[in-house]
């Protein structure tokens, strides 16, 4: 991997609509290069998936998103990739992480309703082998996701200077 496929990476990571020969044109290369390299940084899995952000607030569908952080005693062997990929294949599971502090693995997950995600919590996630502990934080509202936007200013509206 070069310089030339992080731009077109990163071109991908902001919009991953963009036309090809937009980015052809960004990163100093053809259209059929361009492609050429996608096809290739797709079949390494560098390329992982193309997904669209959605407002699930503003199309009017309602959801409870909370970050679990648990405690986990890991295995013999293992580590904590096994408990994590248990974890990791319930739908309602958005992403696993390993972290540093006090809590070992951290999950986003989402919910129809707030009985939903303490339900799931506390009949899948809290009874599993080697779970120790688990703290539960509902999000309150979103601002940014993914690198957009959840929040619309005004137009002209500038934010305070603080040093």
């Amino acid at each position: 991997m070069d310089e030339k496929d992080r731009i077109l990476l990163q071109l991908l990571e902001e919009n991953a609509r963009i036309p090809l020969q937009e980015m052809a044109v960004m990163a100093g290369l053809s259209a059929p290069e361009v492609e050429e390299r996608i096809r290739q940084l797709q079949a390494s899995r560098v390329i992982r998936k193309y997904t669209t952000v959605i407002d699930w607030e503003k199309a009017g569908e309602e959801e409870v998103s909370a970050i679990i952080d648990l405690k986990v005693t890991p295995e013999r062997d293992f580590g904590y990739d096994r408990i994590a990929e248990r974890i990791s294949r319930y739908r309602q599971v958005k992403s696993l992480r390993l972290v540093t502090g006090v809590y070992d693995l951290q999950i986003h997950i989402t919910g129809k309703t707030m009985h939903d995600v303490a339900r799931f919590v506390s009949e899948q996630i809290a009874p599993m082998d080697h779970i120790r502990e688990t703290a539960t934080h509902l999000i309150m509202k979103t601002y940014k996701e993914n690198g957009n936007f959840f929040y619309e200013r005004e137009e002209g509206e500038r934010l305070p200077l603080t040093f």
